[in-house]
């Protein structure tokens, strides 16, 4: 069974800036730079054919022209017991647009609805037992954050294997936009 999501690459200059990141944080698995996305729908363990469907579905997501994805911060999720570090990426109308229209589309195959908000971000690490002091600390320590911006020409189908998470991820298709 692949295990599939769909998302956005992040370019390598860009990726670079955000691995500056990296380190300083008790209990946290850093994100590979190569595997940082934006993921747009997780579709999960899903069948052949099922794969098949969400496949060729995507291919009738309307293509709206490229878009400017801007990161402009670090966060958290998890609150008192943090979780996942992550660099905030703007909540756009033209990237929520698309999640909204892949979240249909994926409903069409049969697939259940994402329980999750969508919040459009870049996972720099997994934390295990990291208190929220130390997430403090990392947080205090990393002053200004520039933002970073660049044109996503294309969205992608990516898989995984099941593991703990953070890749390695493989492009299984890639759908213009525009």
């Amino acid at each position: 069974m692949p295990r599939l999501f769909t998302g956005i690459e992040i370019p390598a200059e860009i990726g670079f800036r955000l691995s500056t990141y990296r380190g300083g944080l008790p209990g946290a698995r850093w994100i590979d730079p190569d595997n940082y996305h934006i993921t747009l729908r997780f579709i999960g363990d899903i069948d052949d054919r099922t794969a098949h469907d969400v496949y060729s579905i995507l291919g009738e997501t309307r293509r709206r022209g490229p878009m400017t994805v801007t990161i402009n911060g670090l966060d958290t999720f998890g609150g008192g017991r943090p979780r996942v570090v992550f660099a905030k990426a703007s909540p756009d109308t033209e990237i929520s647009d698309l999640q909204s229209e892949q979240e249909r589309l994926m409903r069409r195959v049969g697939l259940p609805a994402e329980k999750r908000k969508f919040t459009p971000h870049v996972t720099l690490a997994r934390l295990r037992d990291a208190s929220p002091l130390d997430v403090a600390d990392y947080f205090s320590t990393r002053g200004h954050f520039p933002k970073l911006s660049f044109t996503a020409k294309r969205f992608v189908l990516f898989s995984s294997r099941d593991s703990v998470g953070g890749g390695p991820y493989v492009v299984e298709a890639a759908y213009p936009l525009g």
